[in-house]
């Protein structure tokens, strides 16, 4: 059942019936909200990054009618609290808090709907708590390999040596042998003239690799609260290798087969190549599998955006 809108990529803009903040231990507070039914299937939006936070743009790939949709920052990101913390906050603290917003929220189970490192985390959430999962869509496959943290670190260049560039000149030269440990430093250093300039020139790489028709600017990137929440949990996630090992997702997708699942991949995507999701489809062939040819990795790009919602409508009568 595909009754996804034609004359647009995403459902109206709609305002949060219900907003809170969750407990969830470690002193840590998660914002969350609920849209569209409250009676209707639940769905619920995993954020990239990690540590990019959840947007209102986020609820609209979901039909308000049909879906309950729940949307949270996790650990660290948006309007969660402590702002940007890395303590406590690893892979397994995530996971674990998206089974207690669930039963928060007296859910029995759920549609998981991730991106980029959203779609790592549904993954491995499906995989330990298969029993509530309806469903996974999934977008811009990362599966947290020492591989992909290469290729982001270093292989992006080979596309974009502009953004790559300006990402390790603004390390001295004597540390970009090992360009991760040398943003990590900065980006955890409390100073904030310290954080602010390495968080900035952080994301900035990331988001002018993140669309197909770049632009790289000359200018220098501007730092914001939503660069450092993104820099500084991305690169602590990464020195510790994403907190999960290299197979450990494909290894245990047998225990998703039975699922229903729908990936979207743009063919040009840079920051997740996909060559990941590749990896993914011929683990779990029964995958509903989506390339989208002209598009990289964000999610609003048309192609990737209008690709989602249908997701989200095919799989309306299997949930």
């Amino acid at each position: 059942m595909d009754t996804a809108p034609r004359h647009m990529d995403l459902f109206p803009k709609i305002e949060p019936y219900d907003r809170g903040m969750l407990e969830v231990g470690d002193g840590h507070s998660l914002y969350f909200e609920q849209t569209g039914n409250p009676r209707g299937v639940p769905v619920v939006f995993l954020h990239g990054g990690p540590g990019a936070g959840s947007n209102p743009a986020h609820r609209r790939f979901f039909d308000p009618a049909f879906y309950r949709i729940v949307v949270f920052d996790q650990r660290g990101s948006g309007r969660s609290r402590p702002f940007a913390s890395i303590e406590n906050n690893t892979t397994d603290d995530l996971v674990d808090d998206i089974e207690r917003l669930r039963k928060h929220l007296n859910i029995d189970s759920w549609l998981v709907f991730g991106g980029s490192w959203g779609s790592t985390l549904a993954l491995v959430y499906a995989i330990r708590h298969t029993d509530h999962c309806r469903g996974l869509v999934l977008r811009g496959i990362f599966l947290g390999s020492t591989a992909e943290l290469d290729w982001f670190l270093h292989g992006i260049q080979k596309v974009f040596p502009e953004a790559a560039r300006r990402f390790f000149e603004f390390i001295p030269e004597d540390e970009r042998h090992d360009i991760l440990a040398a943003y990590h430093k900065r980006l955890i250093d409390p100073a904030g003239d310290v954080h602010l300039p390495a968080a900035a020139y952080w994301a900035g790489y990331e988001t002018s690799c993140s669309n197909l028709l770049a632009s790289p600017s000359e200018a220098p990137p501007t730092a914001s609260n939503g660069a450092l929440s993104l820099a500084r949990i991305e690169a602590h996630f990464f020195v510790n290798d994403v907190f999960i090992g290299d197979t450990e997702i494909l290894n245990n997708v047998d225990k998703l087969r039975h699922l229903p699942c729908v990936v979207v991949q743009g063919r040009y995507d840079m920051v997740c190549p996909i060559v990941t999701a590749d990896a993914l489809v011929q683990a779990w062939p029964e995958i509903d599998y989506r390339v989208v040819v002209e598009a990289g990795h964000s999610a609003m790009e048309p192609g990737i955006r209008s690709n989602l919602v249908r997701a989200t409508e095919s799989l309306k009568d299997k949930l």
